[in-house]
């Protein structure tokens, strides 16, 4: 397996310039996920690193190999792409062994690697049938099955889960991940769902406008986000996310704005660098009815969606739409004004203008 490097990677459609010098090391065996919303440059990285569009500049090495000027069939690289793109007038036997019969393997390896491959996906009983009497998700697994035939060094995956129902799509996630710990190969994978990310990614590169906001385990971009930008899109429901000015009260720091005066835990650095002006962030679930737990806070709920053990509020704080998550042990309704509490090691600051989180150690974010 190698190691994947980009190197200063550049990409230009006329004169726009949709990824900037793009500087990313994926280390061996890793299953990266590249995410971001759409246009954020995920899906041409991956293009590039497979050979479907040819780079602007800079270069693609595996290891010290560099592999950007390869034909795509020369690089071992396979590819599950996310229309599925089955042949309708193969069997599911065929659809996977058709890159294997283009370079004339041995016809008893083609079986081999093809019943191996369907039995981990568990479609070995739909050899013979065909894509049209296949549900999205067998077609899906069928697509992933023709990739890992090929027992090339490097997987890759464009959305491969984005065309299936939710329930589908939840059970999709399940079966990647354990197909990840019998597959000791390189995986990239790319996607815009922050959920999908979460779970499956060893690292997770977020992407904006082409450049690398932040990469790391799902843990390290929840926890310690290191901008606005990286906060609110990691996590669901949404961090929310107040302007505030900070205050010093007897000793201690407040964030206060309209509708809430919340003290802060050992935000210092943000005073000493002039940064009164902020915007202060709040998961969802970090509201709480424990009362000891901080400073009281008080939302107006507009709507009440109930989840099972969980409830989602969306609520007015002041003017501001703020979202709750709470245990559905206790019933809201709209209209209704409740009180809860915010720990202050739960409350995150961002500069106001550049979105920099403050007040944390900042992090590389190779990019």
């Amino acid at each position: 397996m190698p190691q994947i490097v980009f190197d200063g990677v550049r990409k230009s459609f006329g004169p726009t310039e949709v990824l900037p010098p793009l500087d990313l090391t994926l280390e061996d065996g890793e299953f990266t996920v590249l995410v971001g919303p759409s246009g954020c440059g995920k899906s041409t990285t991956l293009r590039l690193l497979a050979g479907l569009e040819t780079l602007s500049g800079g270069e693609i090495r595996f290891d010290d190999r560099r592999i950007d000027t390869l034909e795509p069939k020369e690089r071992d690289i396979a590819m599950v792409f996310q229309d599925y793109a089955l042949y309708p007038h193969m069997s599911v036997a065929k659809n996977m062994s058709f890159a294997l019969r283009l370079a004339r393997e041995n016809k008893a390896e083609i079986e081999r690697r093809v019943h191996a491959a369907a039995t981990t996906l568990g479609i070995d009983h739909l050899l013979d049938r065909k894509p049209a009497a296949l549900s999205g998700g067998q077609r899906q697994r069928v697509a992933m099955g023709r990739a890992l035939v090929r027992d090339a060094s490097v997987f890759l995956f464009d959305e491969p889960l984005s065309n299936l129902d939710a329930k589908l799509r939840a059970r999709m996630r399940v079966e990647l991940g354990e197909m990840r710990t019998r597959i000791d190969k390189n995986m990239v994978y790319v996607t815009h769902d922050q959920v999908e990310a979460m779970t499956l990614g060893d690292r997770i590169v977020v992407l904006k406008d082409g450049a690398i906001q932040q990469q790391g385990s799902a843990e390290e971009l929840f926890e310690n986000p290191v901008n606005r930008f990286v906060a609110g899109f990691i996590g669901s429901p949404t961090m929310n996310f107040l302007p505030a000015t900070i205050q010093e009260r007897d000793g201690a720091l407040v964030a206060e704005g309209e509708g809430f005066a919340l003290p802060l835990a050992g935000p210092r650095q943000a005073i000493e660098s002039g940064a009164r002006e902020v915007e202060i962030g709040i998961r969802p679930s970090s509201f709480t009815t424990d009362m000891g737990a901080g400073a009281p806070v008080e939302l107006r709920v507009s709507v009440a969606e109930y989840l099972g053990a969980q409830s989602v509020l969306v609520t007015r704080c002041g003017p501001h739409e703020v979202l709750a998550e709470v245990a559905s042990t206790r019933r809201f309704k709209p209209g209704e004004t409740a009180t809860f509490a915010v720990p202050p090691d739960a409350i995150l600051l961002f500069d106001r203008e550049t979105g920099r989180r403050l007040a944390v150690p900042q992090h590389p974010t190779g990019g």
